[in-house]
């Protein structure tokens, strides 16, 4: 038998009618994940979704990283398969597990027994091949408490399975069973982090970008497409709406006050993303706004900046801290991109004295200078629509 890879299901097991649906949400992610690694049977039983490579020529490790990369799954690990017999578990105990039993000085054997048929129960099972390891590498000495390593066998209904500690997953749920959101896209740091956090919801993200010619360069964006690249590696397959901003920046400027730039530039932000929500059947927001960390999140401009949609906005960092950000931007892979040094729309035009607590009645009377929808809709319809899939990533 062939190594293979266990998934362990999270908050999946908490479900009750609708828990099949989860379940074929999560193997059909890990199918689509897992397409670049070679041919896998994908299937999911007792809690449990096994990963079966089909050809010699699959590569398990790339598809080990991969899974643990997949939302719905707490823990991934490595097994072997061999029949439900207990000198042929020990012996794939010992074979599979050599190395780290050589270099272990304490271990203990953990059983789950999932088959009740089997004769014997899980502590008798650890204690015979917990033996016969300790009489194999005499080194070793038996801690059941804080063992250097923990070999775990597992009895199920096809076979047994032997594999040693087992890798956390990514936890949350399979994206597509919490809706679709779309998300707006800077390209600094705190965006990708939202927008991987509410993914991790289950929900199937469109991203937005507002760009800005010449004053934004297309550095700017390759470096927006490569940060949405770096994300599908968690998200999956998404599009990326590049909507056009430059007239309505030059536009603001030209009839509003200075110190109301950016919250009104936050309004058309808003207003474009819902248009885009619209067009793509989502029923929400993301945002990665921070409360307090810049004049325009402080909470009177977070409401006046709200005032403009119908659809919920989501804020997953919105009480963290910078650095709390930072560390799961490092973890997931968005850091070193999110600080390379090119502008963003939101650095154009940046008033000297923005303004912290604006009232909802001067910025709507402000706007009246402005032709909003005509705005908006020139922009929506010069909207680039981009696919950006796991393929992506340079």
């Amino acid at each position: 038998m062939n190594e293979m890879i266990l998934l362990k299901l999270g908050e999946v097991v908490l479900k009750g009618l609708n828990r099949r649906s989860f379940e074929d949400k999560l193997t059909a992610n890990v199918r689509r994940r897992l397409q670049h690694y070679g041919s896998f049977r994908v299937y999911s039983k007792q809690s449990t979704v096994y990963v079966e490579p089909q050809e010699q020529t699959c590569d398990i490790d790339g598809a080990y990283a991969a899974c643990r990369q997949v939302f719905g799954v707490i823990a991934v690990t490595r097994a072997l398969p061999c029949p439900k017999d207990k000198d042929a578990i020990y012996h794939c105990a010992r074979n599979y597990l050599d190395r780290a039993l050589r270099e272990a000085k304490t271990f203990k054997v953990e059983t789950k027994r999932a088959d009740k048929k089997f004769p014997m129960n899980s502590m008798e099972i650890s204690q015979y091949v917990g033996g016969l390891l300790h009489d194999a590498y005499p080194h070793l000495k038996v801690d059941v408490h804080k063992p250097e390593l923990c070999v775990h066998v597992e009895v199920r209904e096809k076979a047994a399975y032997v594999h040693g500690p087992s890798q956390p997953g990514a936890g949350g749920l399979p994206i597509g069973m919490g809706g679709t959101a779309v998300s707006l896209l800077s390209g600094g740091i705190d965006s990708p982090v939202s927008s991987y956090m509410i993914a991790k919801r289950g929900v199937q993200l469109e991203l937005v970008h507002f760009f800005s010619p010449p004053y934004t360069s297309q550095q700017a964006l390759d470096k927006v497409k490569q940060l949405a690249g770096e994300l599908t590696a968690w998200c999956g397959r998404m599009k990326l709406h590049i909507v056009p901003f430059t007239e309505i920046q030059e536009e603001i400027r030209r009839a509003c006050p200075e110190d109301h730039f950016t919250l009104i530039m936050r309004r058309f932000m808003m207003r474009l993303a819902e248009g885009v929500a619209h067009r793509t059947g989502a029923k929400a927001l993301v945002t990665g706004e921070c409360l307090g960390q810049v004049a325009s999140q402080t909470m009177d401009a977070l409401t006046v900046s709200d005032a403009v949609c119908t659809l919920p906005v989501l804020r997953p960092v919105i009480g963290m801290d910078k650095e709390e950000i930072i560390r799961i931007s490092r973890r997931i892979g968005t850091f070193e991109t999110s600080i390379l040094p090119y502008e963003d729309c939101c650095t154009v035009f940046t008033p000297r004295h923005p303004r912290t607590h604006p009232h909802l009645e001067e910025v709507v009377e402000y706007e009246k200078a402005l032709d909003v929808e005509g705005l908006v809709q020139r922009a929506l319809d010069g909207t680039e629509r981009v696919t950006i899939s796991i393929a992506d990533i340079s």
